[in-house]
């Protein structure tokens, strides 16, 4: 037997959903058939991808490393597919959150001025590296530092770090806050994307209760809600003002690197291209350098 695209969707559908039954009714498929092609793949592999010994199914190590070349293969595919069929190739820009803030409509307005043959298309992808190395992406902006191996960067700009509290919560009318004054308070943490950990406060003056959250709509649930406070950037205050958020400067909280990143093989003819334009708009000078 020889492994075939189909193993691939097969797996990819088995990862999105960690489930037989649904996997099947996404590929139109009985379940006995997506087993089947299940096996198949892990004999020919010679890895076990999937955790079937509990009643719900995992991804071994094995299964969450080759997800991602997976998902890269075929959506390589699909993209040869189209061009063979003479459609354009867009250049798909990932980020997690608050994409390049007040730039953002100027980028894509002058990207389209100059590569009006090549749309960009700006996706959120609740990810690190929004979609990145999935191969959901050409190319991600993404915020903080990055240390997924294969991936280069070049760092735009840098914003700088802001409290974010419900608009009726006493600290709200400050006109500056430092971290120890969120100290005492219950921090909303994104875990899957986010660049606020509690290393961020010094050792000794750690906040002790935190909400972890998975993406900023979440985030933005937490705050408004009275459940938290959080840290972000000037990005999401200028993208996202609320009448019921208050965003505050913090003064002793480092700036955040805004970064372009891209893979380190074959990709998009486009992307020098982007890094340039990039560069331009955002008004850094930053450097190329394995992730």
């Amino acid at each position: 037997m020889s492994i075939e695209l189909r193993h691939f969707r097969c797996f990819l559908a088995i990862a999105d959903t960690l489930s037989i039954t649904r996997a099947a009714e996404r590929l139109h498929l009985t379940q006995p058939a997506v087993s089947r092609t299940l096996r198949q793949l892990e004999q020919e592999l010679g890895r076990r991808l999937v955790d079937r010994s509990t009643h719900h199914l995992a991804l071994t190590p094995d299964g969450a490393s080759f997800r991602d070349q997976a998902a890269i293969a075929v959506t390589a595919f699909d993209r040869a597919l189209r061009l063979g069929r003479h459609t354009a190739w867009p250049l798909r820009l990932g980020h997690a959150w608050s994409a390049a803030g007040t730039d953002t409509t100027a980028l894509l307005r002058r990207w389209h001025q100059v590569h009006p043959d090549t749309p960009l298309e700006l996706l959120r992808i609740d990810d690190r590296t929004a979609g990145l190395t999935r191969g959901d992406v050409d190319a991600a902006l993404l915020r903080g530092e990055v240390h997924t191996p294969g991936l280069l960067t070049a760092q735009l700009t840098t914003e700088p770090r802001v409290a974010g509290l419900p608009a009726d919560d006493p600290l709200a009318h400050r006109p500056a806050l430092s971290l120890s004054d969120l100290a005492t308070r219950t921090i909303a943490l994104n875990t899957v994307s986010g660049t606020t950990t509690l290393d961020l406060w010094p050792a000794e003056a750690r906040p002790t209760s935190t909400l972890p959250i998975a993406n900023q709509d979440d985030w933005f649930a937490a705050l408004t809600a009275g459940r938290a406070v959080g840290v972000t950037t000037t990005a999401t205050a200028d993208m996202y003002p609320h009448p019921t958020l208050a965003y505050i400067p913090l003064t002793d909280a480092p700036p955040v690197p805004v970064l372009l990143a891209w893979r380190d093989a074959p990709g998009h003819p486009r992307i020098p291209d982007l890094i340039e334009l990039a560069r331009e708009v955002m008004g850094g000078a930053g450097q190329g350098g394995e992730g």
